[in-house]
């Protein structure tokens, strides 16, 4: 009876321990979400229409000239837009595209992992797939592009879903998924991706959530519908190697980004329309 007890008050504390953490963790959750660290609305300078009615938030970075220049849809990871997608924005800027940096959690963005994937989980994925259609054809719009030549380019979450953007968008110019999880492995399920423009997907080796036998899926079913693509592990990496921070320093980052400039060169820039 006395071991019975103990087994009892231990498993008692265990889950006194397991409800305490998750209490302060729905408290770091709720508390971030009403006291950000930063908020979307000062970091952007667009607004446009979201397919309900919604005002929808992005940042524009231009290069320099009137055009037609060739765009990109840049599209953040699951913290929601923050500065290191706009510097990585600015970036790809000076190359001379216009890129717009898309809002996709309307107004919440995080420096929290676990409110990060609170964001992920909790927002419609149809409200998030169709938000960033309204941003692409907002693009598509904007004085000085090339409509002809709008890609995508997109980071963790936001590689997901230019990868999903493929599957339903033909007028999609080029596709460039870096670490998007849960590459599609099925030819059937790639839908429009590629009818238009080509594919680069860069991963890591070492990336615990993206095993390399699903990206070698992945590319295998590319190979099957006849898609133009590329497929690039890097080695000796993780998960989201690719940051404004990283970018300052020689190594896998660098060269990941020299891969997607020259991608975007060649997919986009060398096919301007007349």
């Amino acid at each position: 009876m006395k071991a019975k007890r103990v087994a009892t008050r231990i498993l008692l504390g265990v889950l006194a321990l397991v409800l305490a953490g998750a209490l302060i963790l729905a408290g770091v959750i709720l508390y971030d979400g009403m006291f950000p660290a930063q908020r979307v609305t000062d970091m952007t300078n667009v607004t446009y229409a979201g397919p309900d009615g919604a005002t929808l938030h992005g940042y524009v970075a231009r290069p320099a000239g009137a055009g037609p220049h060739p765009a990109v849809l840049m599209i953040h990871e699951f913290y929601g837009l923050n500065r290191d997608i706009i510097k990585k924005a600015d970036l790809l800027a000076s190359q001379g595209y216009v890129v717009l940096a898309a809002d996709s959690y309307r107004g919440q963005t995080t420096a929290l992992i676990p409110r990060a994937i609170f964001l992920v989980v909790s927002t419609p994925q149809d409200r998030i797939a169709s938000d960033l259609d309204a941003a692409f054809r907002y693009l598509a719009g904007v004085a000085g592009v090339d409509k002809t030549r709008v890609g995508a380019v997109g980071f963790c979450f936001g590689g997901t879903q230019v990868m999903k953007m493929g599957t339903r968008n033909g007028d999609l110019a080029a596709a460039v998924i870096f670490y998007g999880s849960g590459p599609i492995t099925d030819p059937g399920e790639l839908g429009l991706m590629g009818r238009r423009g080509p594919v680069l997907g860069i991963y890591g080796e070492q990336d615990q959530g993206i095993p390399v036998a699903e990206v070698r899926g992945f590319e295998l079913a590319l190979r099957a519908r006849g898609i133009t693509h590329q497929i690039t592990v890097y080695p000796g990496v993780g998960h989201a190697f690719v940051t404004s921070t990283s970018l300052a320093q020689p190594g896998a980052a660098q060269q990941a980004w020299g891969e997607m400039l020259a991608f975007l060169a060649k997919s986009l820039k060398g096919r301007a329309s007349v």
